[in-house]
């Protein structure tokens, strides 16, 4: 029997790169998965493919960053499977890599809407399903730089921070409901951004490989890296596990 055979649950930003490994881990272990994305050729795409193996996966054009469009995806998991088991807020965005004085409100609320604000809407209408069960699990997308700093990306890395903070009061909040909240904290993933930020690098996408090889002792991670780690903390194998923050990194911040 898989690891989450039975379970129904919702991925967000889940059509490509870790959200899209993560899909499939779970699909692996026995999952019904409902994708969350703006990204309706690789969503459906990725649907599709799981579905006629006969595997339960459905694709939901949904912009997280609308409350009404949340509200009306989770409300049709219920209707199609009945339960909500297990969120994965993995949708972001990296938004502009300014410097805080350079950056336009605009800017700065943008990265915001849709890495926490959306993060924030998918836990308040799944949350309640799951309440009435007394069991689900959350694991909520941070990264290092949710723990560290950095000279670049400031947007970016305050929503992370927020991240950790939602989720550590999360786990606080809803432990006497039987629901665990856990964060993943990334490093430099092989995703598609991120070969696409080495293709656009101006010394050349090897100097940016090289470069980021560097900081990481270990190695670089590849998607199904940090989707093993969020099967672990969606699994009941973590059932003892809440608040908690999962370091996938290859030794970037143990330096």
């Amino acid at each position: 029997m898989g690891r989450l055979q039975g379970k129904t649950s919702i991925i967000t930003g889940g059509a490509r790169g870790i959200g899209g490994a993560t899909v499939r881990r779970f699909v692996e272990e026995g999952a019904r998965v409902a994708i969350f994305d703006v990204l309706p050729d690789e969503g459906n795409r990725l649907a599709k493919e799981f579905g006629s193996s006969g595997a339960a996966v459905t694709y939901r054009n949904v912009d997280i960053t609308r409350e009404p469009e949340v509200k009306a995806a989770v409300d049709g998991v219920i209707a199609d499977w009945g339960q909500i088991d297990i969120l994965v807020n993995n949708a972001g965005i990296t938004g502009v890599n300014k410097f805080a004085h350079e950056v336009s409100v605009e800017e700065w609320d943008k990265v915001f809407d849709v890495n926490v604000k959306g993060m924030f809407l998918c836990t308040k209408h799944t949350v309640p399903h799951m309440m009435k069960r007394k069991y689900g699990a959350v694991v909520n997308f941070s990264s290092i730089y949710g723990l560290i700093g950095n000279n670049d990306l400031p947007p970016y890395h305050a929503t992370k921070g927020a991240a950790l903070m939602m989720t550590k009061t999360d786990a606080i909040c809803y432990a006497p409901h039987g629901i665990r909240f856990n964060a993943v904290h990334p490093g430099s993933t092989m995703t598609e951004l991120f070969m696409k930020a080495a293709e656009t690098y101006p010394a050349g996408k090897q100097a940016y490989l090289d470069m980021m090889k560097e900081k990481h002792p270990l190695c670089l991670g590849e998607p199904v890296d940090v989707a093993n780690c969020v099967l672990f903390l969606a699994s009941d194998e973590a059932r003892f596990v809440t608040g908690a923050s999962l370091v996938v990194d290859g030794g970037y911040t143990a330096q």
